[in-house]
């Protein structure tokens, strides 16, 4: 099948012009060798989740990392059932795993009647016991969740951080449209999370500027 241009959700290399993912993100590999985390923040349609996509791949790859990319979206409805929100996450990241890490750098499903509040963490923490290879993890649509959910998953993500890279992920990426000091909080809050953020523990906020005149050409270059 020809390749065509793409509009509509992550590009596929073989399938859709593409400009090179990384190499709009060139800091992405120092952070992750420097064990950091970071959010990547950017409006759609931009190219966040195939740069993501890619970073895990090519992790994997190289055989240094278990490497996936996940995704929180599916728990927008439930902001205000963190339980709830922590098992839709758990369960994508458990597709995802099977769909793209060998059999070996799985993590292995919670336990039943695993308790919320802690299930998300105790998970990740068991993934990572396990795990041969330091595990990194790219969380996408983070903003998605909102108020408990959101704050709840926040703060068992920041308190798996002094345990990298034996028994956390070595970096945690969080992507989605909004910096993390700009996720919001439920009415009879604070509008924002503010500088107490539930993860203060960001080495790097990124974004990715649109597409310029000369990737433009770049891409209108690959239409034969």
């Amino acid at each position: 099948m020809p390749r065509h241009f793409n509009t509509a959700g992550p590009n596929r290399v073989e399938m859709h012009y593409t400009l090179s993912a990384l190499a709009r993100l060139p800091e992405v590999h120092r952070l992750v060798e420097a064990e950091a985390w970071f959010v990547l923040h950017a409006p759609r349609q931009v190219g966040k989740t195939t740069a993501m996509r890619a970073l895990a791949q090519e992790l994997t790859a190289s055989g240094n990392y278990a490497a996936l990319w996940a995704t929180c979206e599916a728990g927008e409805p439930y902001r205000d059932d963190p339980g709830a929100a922590e098992r839709i996450v758990v369960a994508d990241i458990l597709r995802k795993a099977e769909t793209y890490l060998p059999a070996e750098l799985r993590p292995e499903p919670p336990p039943v009647g695993a308790s919320a509040g802690n299930l998300l963490s105790d998970f990740i923490h068991q993934w990572c016991r396990n795990c041969p290879r330091p595990v990194v993890l790219l969380l996408d649509e983070i903003d998605a969740l909102q108020n408990d959910a959101l704050i709840s998953v926040l703060r068992q993500l920041r308190g798996l951080y002094a345990e990298r890279p034996r028994a956390a992920p070595s970096t945690v990426a969080l992507i989605g449209l909004r910096d993390v000091r700009d996720y919001k909080v439920a009415a009879g809050r604070s509008p924002h999370l503010g500088t107490a953020s539930p993860f203060n523990v960001k080495a790097e906020s990124m974004t990715m500027a649109g597409f310029s005149a000369s990737d433009v050409a770049a891409l209108y270059g690959q239409h034969k």
